[in-house]
């Protein structure tokens, strides 16, 4: 799988494209896609990033081919935990990346494919996305995140339902859901990506990194918890530069301008 990177200011773009196997993910590919999107996370000058996919498929999941050669060499296991021990620290570091990660649906998702769209801070779909599990078809339980963070976009119910009864939901059934929060015709799917990514993104570090963590927390902890948790984070946000920034920009009656904590020392 190749992975394309285009640059807009702060906002990357990053296609994933292999037309032959639907941008689907083997070791190689993962371990692909996983170096190029650390590398623009750890980029101060990248402040929000754009995923996507090609053609018909935003990404596929693992490659079913790579599966049977596994099967007929007993090597499944070793593959499949391979893929998830790539994928799944992937996904914990775009969970808690100051960096505003959009995904851009422009077909289906599938599988790890789900899950990388699900990690994303947001989801905008094309007409043409799809979401599928397809882990049951193949006689699997599911990864990549997939039973935490559907459950809280969509609730645990309909989570249950898309799974067990296999369905594909269009993108206008997974914008009624929840799973996505825009559906845009195909060719408005990047520029309107980008505009949020740009938005999003233009924020202090400090609080979008405190906040992503709180609304992960949220639903796992008792109030009393929350609250201490928050004014741990609120505390130390008042000790950055950004504070100061915020504050002088108010009075100012101006836009504030904040930096990556990286160019801000």
């Amino acid at each position: 799988m190749t992975v394309g990177v285009v640059t807009q200011g702060q906002t990357a773009v990053v296609t994933l494209s292999e037309e032959a196997s639907n941008n689907a993910f083997d070791a190689v590919s993962m371990a692909a896609i996983s170096a190029e999107l650390t590398r623009l996370m750890d980029d101060p000058d990248i402040r929000s990033i754009v995923i996507t996919g090609s053609g018909r498929v935003f990404c596929a999941g693992a490659d079913i081919q790579s599966f049977k050669y596994a099967i007929e060499d007993g090597s499944a296991a070793d593959l499949v935990a391979t893929l998830t021990g790539i994928l799944h620290p992937l996904l914990v570091r775009m969970r808690g990346d100051p960096t505003v990660m959009v995904a851009a649906m422009n077909g289906a998702a599938a599988g790890g494919g789900l899950g990388l769209a699900l990690a994303c801070d947001v989801r905008i779909a094309s007409t043409n996305a799809r979401m599928a599990s397809a882990f049951f078809r193949l006689g699997l339980s599911p990864d990549g995140g997939t039973t935490w963070l559907l459950p809280r976009l969509v609730g645990i119910q309909n989570t249950r339902r898309f799974l067990f009864e296999d369905q594909t939901w269009s993108a206008e059934e997974a914008l009624d859901l929840g799973a996505v929060d825009e559906v845009v015709e195909a060719d408005e799917l990047i520029p309107r990506a980008i505009r949020i990514a740009m938005d999003w993104g233009r924020w202090s570090d400090q609080s979008k990194r405190s906040t992503k963590q709180l609304l992960d927390s949220q639903s796992s902890t008792f109030f009393e918890t929350q609250l201490e948790f928050e004014r741990m984070l609120i505390t130390e946000s008042s000790r950055s530069p950004d504070f100061v920034e915020g504050v002088e920009s108010f009075l100012e009656k101006r836009d504030p301008i904040f930096y990556s904590s990286d160019e801000s020392e």
